[in-house]
């Protein structure tokens, strides 16, 4: 690099530039524009500008020399490592280090740390606790241990973790509303649609204490569990969440949660999505005021004989922005009848039909869809259970027992009398075809109520987002093994639960960073394996694969530790970077 500078008649103007070669050509590139002369002078405070820009890039050229130092390292067959020498280092949390400052839980922690004045370091444990969640899931006795594995060492002991899980456990309403506050920062929030949902967690114990009661598992595990009722926004990130006791009706989950946000997030005006579980008729009540609206999923087979006879009739169907009514009992001739093409398209149309409803003074609108493709797709699994049944009809009966609505075994009748009306000598198993034939009367069928008047398809395609949160538990269960827990006390358990929230958000706002381009697996797993071998004295030397991923997260954080070296004065450099 060296020094241009360009005069005009009435300035000059010092540049760095710097000699490149662009397919095979030689080129002039400015590296940086350094000010006119006039603007250096003042600037420098009377400083000859010229012997300051030869002085500045002189430097410049030692940092790139030096970046640019091939480093040689000496390695003897006749000698031993060092023993209990830590050499082998994971670096993929610093990109979830770079979140967890942005939406600023450092500050949090310090904010925290100043209320209840303890000596210990709350911001190094809660980001251990987070980035282990994330990259090596595990107990709070592991994590310990293993966040020693990051380089950047833990600065606290085991006792201390435990002492701060109370503390978050108390700090929990803060700590959600500041990170709502803070990402408004990092990411736009859509808060004008919020889905909710609940899921349980159950205890590797017998006995059933405190939150942790026995309750309907969701795993179907004969454990006491506790209830997690989760709210996210319609971009799918983590808005807020409750912790209850296993043994709680979950309709009576959402309103507590809910005036939450409504209070403490300040947000007032948006629509709830909820499935039909959590559909009771006081929370659709409670969201038919005020700015709030609901949408939530109907069960055809829950409504009452003369609504059921309406939805299931095969007249009077029509597609969005369209005035035309179909008779949907004659989609199936239509496609015989058409091209490839035109079949593809009526698979793909969603027909529906809406009227408007009066339930204990309640006006919502039920609206019907069907739907030749998710006929389809119903059918298909519904065959396989059958498949599934009658293979355990024909080698193993004895299997057969009770069974849950989607067990395959529910499709099994089980008779004692022979067609004769005798008293069968052995019970006899076969397909039940009648139920079979009442369950196929619902295929392709779907219903939403809402009380809102905006188009059809808009509604739909809202409804279509629930998949999301439940995404989000079966990542918090799957890849971040929030269960089981082994914790006992119901305070730190909520701080388990606190920590395995923030997690997720990071997680989240990490995957719309990378244009949601790789999957939970992928993600995870590349972090986990981006491990570094330490060079006394030189640096880190990635012992990672470099793959499409690592340079999308490279691209996407503007760092990158993917060089053959990674010296120690540039990984200090990435350190600042991500705290900033």
């Amino acid at each position: 690099m060296r020094l241009k500078i360009s005069r005009s008649k009435n300035s000059a103007s010092l540049y760095v530039t710097k000699t490149v070669y662009i397919d095979k050509k030689e080129r002039t590139i400015t590296v940086e524009k350094l000010g006119t002369y006039n603007e250096l002078l003042k600037k420098l405070n009377g400083q000859d500008p010229i012997e300051w820009a030869k002085k500045y890039i002189e430097e410049l050229n030692n940092k790139e020399k030096e970046e640019k130092r091939e480093v040689l390292v000496k390695y003897s067959p006749s000698k031993f490592i060092p023993k209990d020498e830590q050499r082998s280092f994971n670096g993929g949390y610093l990109f979830l280090q770079k979140i967890y400052h942005e939406l600023g839980l450092h500050k949090i922690c310090n904010q925290i740390t100043k209320k209840y004045k303890f000596d210990f370091d709350l911001d190094s444990i809660l980001s251990r606790l987070v980035y282990s969640r994330i990259i090596f899931p595990a107990s709070k006795l592991a994590t310990y241990e293993l966040s020693k594995k990051f380089i950047e060492k833990p600065n606290f002991d085991l006792h201390q973790i435990y002492r701060a899980l109370e503390i978050l456990a108390k700090e929990t309403d803060f700590i959600q509303s500041s990170l709502y506050e803070n990402s408004l920062k990092v990411s736009k929030r859509n808060t004008r649609v919020l889905y909710y949902d609940c899921t349980n967690y159950f205890f590797e114990i017998e006995e059933e204490n405190g939150i942790k009661r026995y309750g309907p598992s969701k795993d179907h595990k004969p454990n006491p569990i506790v209830q997690m009722g989760l709210f996210m926004d319609g971009d799918g990130i983590p808005l807020a969440f409750s912790i209850n006791k296993g043994n709680m009706n979950e309709q009576l989950t959402l309103k507590p949660l809910e005036k939450k946000i409504i209070s403490d997030f300040e947000i007032s005006k948006f629509i709830v999505c909820t499935d039909a579980g959590l559909a009771s008729e006081a929370n659709r009540k409670f969201n038919n005021k005020d700015d709030r609206a609901f949408i939530t999923t109907q069960s055809i087979k829950k409504l009452k004989d003369h609504l059921k006879k309406w939805a299931l009739s095969t007249d009077g169907w029509k597609l969005p922005y369209s005035k035309k009514k179909y008779d949907i009992s004659k989609l199936d001739e239509m496609i015989d009848k058409d091209s490839t093409e035109d079949k593809t398209k009526i698979r793909e149309k969603v027909f529906y039909k809406e009227r408007w409803i009066n339930e204990n003074g309640l006006e919502q609108r039920l609206i019907v869809t069907y739907s030749i493709k998710y006929r389809d797709y119903q059918r298909e699994i519904r065959n396989s259970q059958i498949q599934r049944a009658q293979r355990i009809i024909d080698t193993n009966p004895t299997k057969i027992n009770k069974c849950n609505a989607n067990d395959c075994k529910r499709f099994i009748k089980k008779t004692s009398i022979t067609p004769d009306g005798e008293i069968a000598g052995k019970e006899i198993y076969n397909i039940d075809s009648v139920l079979i034939q009442r369950e196929e009367a619902f295929d392709g069928f779907y219903g939403v109520c809402t009380n809102l008047e905006d188009d059809v398809s808009e509604i739909i395609k809202i409804n279509l987002r629930r998949w999301e949160i439940e995404e989000c538990f079966r990542i918090m269960k799957s890849e971040f093994k929030a269960r089981p827990v082994y914790l006992s006390n119901d305070d730190r358990i909520e701080a388990h639960f606190t920590t395995c929230f923030i997690s997720l958000i990071i997680y989240r706002l990490l995957e719309k960073r990378l244009k949601e381009e790789f999957t939970c697996h992928e993600i995870i797993s590349a972090l986990r394996s981006m491990e570094f071998l330490e060079v006394k004295g030189e640096g880190y030397v990635p012992i990672y694969t470099r793959t499409d991923f690592t340079d999308a997260l490279h691209d996407a954080f503007s760092f990158r530790t993917d060089y053959q070296i990674v010296s120690t004065k540039m990984m200090k450099k990435i350190f600042k970077e991500t705290k900033k």
